[in-house]
């Protein structure tokens, strides 16, 4: 006697239907690598990374500070914010190379508002055009109510200037720094504005400033306060051109060498035989 149940058996089993199993399903498709952020825009960037820009830079003439720079040079279409103790330090000795390369491009350089009366011919010895530079002073209140930031700030949109560069009044307002940095987007070359070193303390709408220093004769020492890009540690130490030339430099260590001559005391003879 069989004491085990009956196996059920399905009925389509039984009729000599046998159900396939259904097929492994396929794995899903590889998802596409995800671009890094520096590819999808030219205004992205890593943050070890220096940025770019969609436009070709204007070469500074200095190696060392162009290695430093996002896009290799002097950015065009934004503010360069360069802050001096004094004037006279070097800056525009600084600038020269990139205003001259400017004005040989057949271009036009502006300069608003120079602390001093400028020397034709040392901006020669630079390398500047003098008859293609453009001297505004707005300071002197010809016309009442005048601005110079409102003159700056028509040239940036006007798109028919090569560069400029404006010294700004003290203390200025940051809103009046960004309508000066909303103009020079529609400027296709660089704006450079010098300002006092105790604007460090305050911020800035300019995507790149510069702290100028004296580091010796015809040197200057620069630290990048703000790029895009990782900050500097350390200060960048640049050899200018000269101020005078070989000749006068060569008359000039001539005097100084009289000078220091003609101030030596007499020497006095002491006979020790007597």
């Amino acid at each position: 006697m069989d004491l085990l149940p009956p196996v059920e058996t399905d009925p389509a089993v039984s009729r000599g239907n046998v159900r396939a199993s259904p097929p492994p399903a396929s794995p899903p498709p590889a998802r596409p690598p995800v671009p890094a952020p520096d590819t999808l825009h030219p205004a992205l960037w890593l943050g070890h990374q220096l940025g770019r820009h969609t436009d070709q830079a204007v070469a500074s003439g200095f190696p060392a500070l162009d290695a430093q720079l996002p896009g290799g040079g002097w950015p065009r279409r934004v503010l360069t914010e360069l802050l001096l103790p004094h004037p006279g330090l070097g800056e525009i000795r600084l600038l020269a190379p990139s205003l001259a390369a400017i004005q040989q491009a057949g271009r036009l350089v502006m300069l608003f508002d120079p602390p001093h009366d400028l020397c034709a011919w040392a901006l020669a010895q630079l390398g500047l055009d003098v008859a293609q530079l453009l001297v505004i002073n707005t300071r002197c209140k010809v016309v009442p109510g005048s601005d110079s930031l409102w003159a700056l700030e028509q040239a940036l949109k006007s798109g028919h200037v090569g560069a400029v560069v404006g010294w700004l009044p003290p203390r200025l307002r940051a809103e009046r720094l960004r309508r000066l940095q909303l103009a020079a987007q529609a400027h296709d070359g660089p704006a450079f504005v010098l300002r006092e070193t105790a604007a460090q303390q305050r911020p800035t709408a300019a995507p790149l400033r510069l702290a100028l220093r004296a580091g010796g004769a015809d040197t200057l020492e620069l630290r990048l306060l703000k790029r895009r890009g990782p900050p500097l540690p350390t200060p960048l130490r640049l050899e200018l051109a000269p101020v005078l030339s070989a000749g006068a430099r060569q008359r000039a260590a001539q005097a100084e060498a009289q000078r220091a001559a003609s101030s030596l005391p007499a020497a006095t003879f002491i006979n020790l035989a007597a």
